[in-house]
């Protein structure tokens, strides 16, 4: 693990879960856990601060009716952290992203933002080394979270979960939140496969390599749409795998995602954010998201020797809390960090940024 010094900033932590896993890290972690949901609650406005307690109720009726191996998980985890946000929390993979895989040097690189208005994302991450019947893995993730959005199985495969876009009934803007509204109802009332998160937990467990992963990833109904990038480690596996609740589209030769499918649909609308919902128009969404992706695309630096020399608008833009690189074939992860100070137009680091090398850890 290297941590490079700069004044001012903290590192990530990398702790070793793989014996105690979530419910571990949640323990060890409570301070910093404590400290997340403050401060992602903090955000919000006082009416849905006051509604935590019922967002959280609404969240665990759904995890328990779903198809998650991991309720129970979730359910020791609330028990020992006793604040409430732990199931909604687990219940929220909303995230809009940027991602690309990319062969370099012979061997299949996997670059992506994690973008989200909840400040603290980027201060409190860590690095979690965990255990599944395939092998060990590394996830990208806090204390008191169970799926995993970001993750890296040396030897075996990488992949990143994106936002997908909007089911959309209209193109007017003044309409979006019927459709988030009715999106979200159709989920708690119709669904009962694992949220995408979980899925893909799951598959870093299972999954033993990237042929694999990439048939669980594709076939296992989900509980809303997702965008997954998935790498391997030989020249050529690479794939972008753009999923509704029971169907897929997978894209072998175009390795960019953002939050709008490759080929637009009516029925679809790129991923924007929360203080958007009202002024950005339909064809403005799909702008948004495939400037990100191309923006990310048409880098030509090496993600191999240049670390995070790409994190420059579009790719980085007001939301974002993470940046990540890795390289399944060397066992090579990198994290760090992003936090918008008051008053700045764009984020900037908020940690040290991390190297994990499978390599170097201790068995």
């Amino acid at each position: 693990m290297t941590n490079v010094v700069t004044p001012g900033l903290s590192p990530i932590p990398v702790v070793d879960i793989r014996e105690g896993g979530a419910l571990r890290h949640a323990r060890d972690g409570h301070i910093r856990a404590r400290g997340l949901r403050d401060t992602c609650v903090a955000w919000l406005p006082a009416p849905a601060r006051a509604m935590m307690p019922m967002l959280d109720a609404i969240a665990r009726r759904w995890l328990t009716r779903s198809q998650s191996p991991y309720v129970e998980e979730v359910r020791a985890i609330a028990a020992a952290l006793a604040f409430p946000g732990i199931w909604f929390l687990n219940g929220s993979y909303q995230w809009s992203c940027t991602a690309l895989g990319r062969d370099e040097e012979g061997v299949p690189w996997l670059a992506r933002t994690l973008d989200w208005p909840f400040p603290g994302l980027g201060r409190f991450v860590e690095i979690a080394r965990m255990q599944g019947a395939a092998g060990e893995f590394f996830s990208v993730t806090w204390p008191g979270y169970v799926g995993v959005l970001t993750g890296l199985a040396p030897g075996r495969f990488g992949a990143a979960i994106n936002q997908a876009p909007l089911r959309r009934r209209t193109h007017s803007r003044f309409l979006r939140p019927y459709d988030l509204a009715a999106n979200g109802l159709s989920t708690l009332l119709h669904q009962r496969s694992i949220p995408a998160d979980q899925l893909l937990r799951f598959v870093f467990e299972e999954a033993g390599g990237f042929a694999e992963a990439r048939r669980m990833l594709e076939m296992t109904p989900i509980a809303r749409p997702a965008i997954y990038t998935l790498v391997g480690c030989r020249k050529g596996e690479r794939c972008v795998i753009e999923r509704t609740e029971n169907g897929f589209e997978t894209r072998a030769d175009d390795h960019g995602a953002a939050n709008n499918w490759l080929e637009a649909r009516p029925e679809w609308e790129g991923r924007i954010s929360a203080n958007q919902v009202l002024s950005c128009t339909f064809e403005q969404a799909a702008q948004k998201s495939r400037a990100r992706r191309e923006g990310l695309e048409q880098w030509r630096g090496s993600f191999a020797r240049q670390s995070f020399d790409w994190i420059v608008p579009p790719v980085l833009n007001p939301y974002t809390r993470l940046a990540v690189e890795m390289c399944p074939a060397q066992g090579v992860l990198r994290v760090v960090g992003y936090e918008r100070a008051a008053g700045e137009e764009l984020p900037k680091p908020a940690t040290l940024p991390c190297e994990v090398s499978a390599e170097k850890l201790p068995a």
